[in-house]
């Protein structure tokens, strides 16, 4: 457990864009497998996901969504001192998307740009990464973007989109707590085995193939993913460490207005909040129309569903993300005055 708190940032905004183009895991999918798929989403609660256009990058709609927030705080670019960009959903192999957006958004050469590899953990992880650079009184300003282009026909779950939050430098600003944590005992819970150098791509890997005529074609180069080790960890592994979180804090769960949670599955997050106790009320959902966006989902969730109650006034939110890795991390921040613009579709 790595809990840790940072002062002197601000959660200055926050925007989320999303493709235009809306996908029904209950019409769109062949006739044959439709009663399977009504019991699916009975079961995982997602019935619409959002896919990208056949030309659209991740860092599309991250730049789509920068350039709003951007916008609305009224930042001059020449005062953004960091760019880090955490995505699974990569331009290129080489170089690094945030080395390329920091060009394409019109940052200065002095703004530190990076990627970083990570997924449905990542919104955490990337606002602590952020965060400590702007404690420690280097970076004034800086622009996180999440997000992934996670999205395919065959697959019911996944969904892309890109989002951007802005931190800065406040010595009044109310202190962020986090909660961090990694087990890469559990790598291959969810895994892409190929195209690494521990497996180069070859053309077995590109032949379609299925285990009967009832399941979807699949090829080596596609995601594979542990749905029981998934669950067992997500349901196993994440309320404790909200419960320490909030220990660590001194807070209690009545003090935090929301809980947000990855949106992975239905039957994921029912369980979590259950072992948590918490309101249905206080634990926000896009599942239904939005699928699970990777590491965007906790800034889409806000953003869809939280951008009016967060401009209303000062909210406390704790924030948990968990997958891939197997890691999971959760924060504590108070969100007051920030700037929440509406979901983009692009």
């Amino acid at each position: 457990m790595a809990t840790s708190t940072l002062n002197n940032v601000r959660f200055a905004g926050m925007a989320s864009c999303v493709p235009k183009r809306v996908v029904s895991n209950l019409t769109d999918c062949r006739p044959a497998i439709r009663a399977e798929r009504e019991r699916l989403v009975r079961n995982i609660g997602i019935e619409t996901r959002r896919m990208a256009a056949e030309w659209q990058c991740f860092s599309d709609l991250a730049f789509d969504a920068t350039e709003a927030l951007l916008e609305r705080l009224q930042w001059k670019r020449e005062e953004i001192d960091a760019l880090i960009v955490v995505t699974q959903s990569p331009d290129y192999p080489i170089p690094s998307t945030a080395i390329i957006l920091q060009d394409r958004l019109g940052l200065p050469n002095s703004t530190i740009a990076f990627d970083v590899n990570l997924g449905c953990s990542a919104y955490p992880f990337g606002l602590h990464l952020l965060g400590s650079m702007v404690a420690a009184g280097g970076v004034k300003k800086g622009l996180l973007l999440v997000g992934d282009r996670s999205s395919t026909n065959e697959s019911p779950i996944f969904s892309d989109a890109g989002t951007a939050t802005a931190l800065e430098f406040c010595p009044d600003a109310p202190p962020m707590h986090f909660d961090l944590n990694s087990d890469g005992s559990g790598y291959k819970a969810i895994i892409l085995p190929v195209g690494g150098h521990r497996e180069p791509i070859g053309i077995q890997h590109l032949v379609p193939f299925r285990d009967n005529e009832d399941e979807p074609w699949q090829r080596g180069t596609d995601l594979q993913l542990d749905g029981t080790a998934v669950l067992s960890f997500s349901t196993q592994r994440v309320p404790p460490a909200v419960e320490s979180l909030l220990q660590y804090a001194n807070v209690g769960k009545d003090d935090v207005d929301y809980f947000v949670f990855h949106q992975a599955n239905r039957m994921i997050n029912e369980t979590i909040r259950r072992k948590l106790g918490l309101p249905v009320e206080k634990v926000p959902s896009t599942l239904h129309d939005f699928g699970n966006t990777s590491g965007a989902s906790l800034p889409v969730t806000m953003t869809v569903r939280l951008n009016k109650e967060l401009a209303g006034g000062r909210k406390q939110l704790l924030l948990s993300g968990f997958g891939i890795g197997l890691s999971w991390g959760s924060c504590l921040l108070e969100i007051d005055g920030a700037c929440l613009p509406d979901l983009i579709e692009s």
